[in-house]
């Protein structure tokens, strides 16, 4: 349940939240002569809010196509499995391609009036939220609906990705001071929880609310159960584009807040050195602790995308709630979002390494479960709160690790500037297309099983690989992540060896900044 894909670029040292969440102190205040440059770099609670709000449109898509989009197009639009496999795998590797491109155009792009970053954010925000809503409408025609999912889900997702990679990319540019970065960073990270709530929370009450099983056979009257069935189906179309509209006035909302709230900082005394793509490439994916960083975790990303993907027709039609999916989905999310606080203090205590090893496994007893135990309502509540604190760890660890990564390659290489975005492109890339990957996939293992387009049951043999998608592949993925991510090499030590270097750097251009403007 990533997304947590999905997704899913945080300032360093995320673990700083607990104690930083309300206020940030001073680095050190008998250092009379660097109170000027902490007054200058510091973020006020307006500031770190706006920014925080502006990430809330890409969980909120994210967690409402991460759940909804593949049955939507199984039992809403009624598409052939085969065709909707297509359109989640096409859709997703074309995002996966998009972000490495932004990511390099976003490298190369100048500094204006309202910054270097922000010109991407407010011009994809219109073409994002009319492609999103336009995905969930149903077109009158039968010949062409493959084709129109396909073209607005790719433009939806290359939109999106105007939109989330140079944001993800502000979190270096709001402030040079590390700690405020944690700060802001920290405030982003709730509201990205909060995002996912609330996408789940819209798309599955407003439709869960008029979801019924449109083809319910009835011994007694077929001409009023076709009627029963044709109305349910057309209430369930309007269901999804009253929710697809709430989010879409949510997006633009969040996006004003942001472009209002946020000053983007232009990085002084700094060059953007300008690098060819395949130049660019070779940087970024020659650098070791970034590519067992970015593997290990696609691993474990690619099992809570399986996950995530599949698990609502797991509870409506393996585990038999087709009511309470909605509701059972809600429950995860709302568990991981009251859990997050738990895994900043286990970050501060523990360490980032330590807490992806318990965090993350915490998730595999009760993927286990889930398919071992005879279908019943209440367990199945109480397997998804236990659920979601796990997915909460997922959520957050890889981007609270992922700035820590670009830090350590600023130490190495302090020379090479401006190529932040980069590294968080290239990782969103690789991510995207294992949710693609696993999205195509899974729906095609459906088709192979059986899968009726628009039916009330399913074979026996399609409850069977919904079980084997949502346990046994998913928990054989995460070891293998965890595994690489064990020769992960940046430790606590480590890490704060960098911070300490990264501020001494900082520091000495300063003075030079300084003396040159005196001279």
């Amino acid at each position: 349940m990533y997304r947590l894909d999905s997704t899913m670029a945080r300032g360093e040292g995320a673990e700083q939240y607990a104690a930083s969440l309300l206020s940030v102190k001073p680095i050190n205040t008998d250092i009379k002569t660097a109170k000027p440059n902490d007054q200058r770099n510091r973020l006020s609670v307006w500031n770190k809010l706006c920014y925080a709000i502006g990430g809330a449109p890409y969980q909120i898509t994210g967690s409402a196509l991460g759940f909804f989009l593949q049955i939507y197009l199984l039992d809403v639009a009624q598409l052939d499995p085969f065709h909707a496999s297509i359109i989640l795998f096409v859709g997703r590797a074309w995002d996966a391609v998009t972000d490495p491109t932004v990511g390099f155009l976003v490298s190369r792009s100048r500094w204006t009036r309202i910054g270097r970053m922000m010109p991407w954010i407010l011009f994809s925000t219109p073409f994002a939220v009319l492609t999103y809503f336009l995905i969930w409408y149903v077109p009158p025609f039968e010949q062409g609906k493959v084709v129109w999912y396909l073209i607005f889900y790719c433009l939806f997702q290359s939109m999106q990705t105007c939109f989330h990679v140079p944001y993800s990319a502000l979190t270096m540019f709001i402030s040079n001071d590390q700690k405020e970065r944690d700060s802001a960073t920290a405030y982003r990270m709730m509201v990205e929880v909060l995002g996912t709530v609330l996408g789940t929370a819209i798309q599955g009450q407003i439709v869960g609310g008029d979801t019924s099983c449109p083809t319910e056979p009835d011994e007694h009257d077929s001409r009023n159960s076709t009627n029963t069935s044709i109305v349910s189906l057309n209430e369930t179309k309007r269901a999804y584009l009253i929710s697809s509209g709430v989010i879409s006035i949510i997006y633009i909302f969040c996006a004003t807040v942001l472009f209002l709230g946020v000053k983007e900082k232009k990085e002084s005394g700094r060059k953007v050195s300008q690098l060819t793509f395949c130049q660019g490439l070779w940087l970024v994916m020659g650098y070791g602790p970034y590519i067992k960083l970015v593997i290990g975790f696609l691993f474990t990303s690619l099992a809570f995308m399986l996950l995530e993907g599949n698990f609502a027709l797991f509870i409506t039609y393996a585990l038999g709630h087709r009511k309470d999916y909605q509701n059972i989905l809600l429950v995860i999310m709302l568990s991981g979002t009251v859990t997050i606080p738990f895994w900043q203090w286990f970050l501060t205590r523990f360490g980032k390494k330590k807490a992806v090893y318990f965090g993350i496994t915490w998730a595999v007893p009760f993927m286990i479960l889930i398919v071992c135990i005879k279908s019943n309502l209440t367990i199945s509540y109480l397997v998804s709160v236990a659920a979601g604190v796990s997915v909460a760890a997922a959520f957050l660890l890889p981007w609270s690790m992922l700035p820590d990564v670009v830090d350590d390659f600023k130490v190495k290489n302090p020379d090479i500037h401006g190529h932040e975005a980069l590294f968080y492109s290239y990782y969103v890339f690789f991510i995207k297309f294992a949710s693609g990957l696993s999205l195509g996939v899974s729906t095609l293992s459906l088709k192979f099983a059986g899968y009726v387009t628009g039916s009330c049951s399913q074979p026996e043999a399609v409850s069977l690989t919904l079980k084997v998608l949502v346990s046994p592949v998913p928990v054989a993925l995460i070891a293998v992540g965890l595994l690489i991510l064990w020769t992960y090499p940046i430790d606590e030590e480590r890490r704060q060896g960098n911070r300490k270097l990264l501020q001494e750097m900082l520091d000495s251009e300063s003075e030079t900044s300084v003396l040159g403007s005196s001279v």
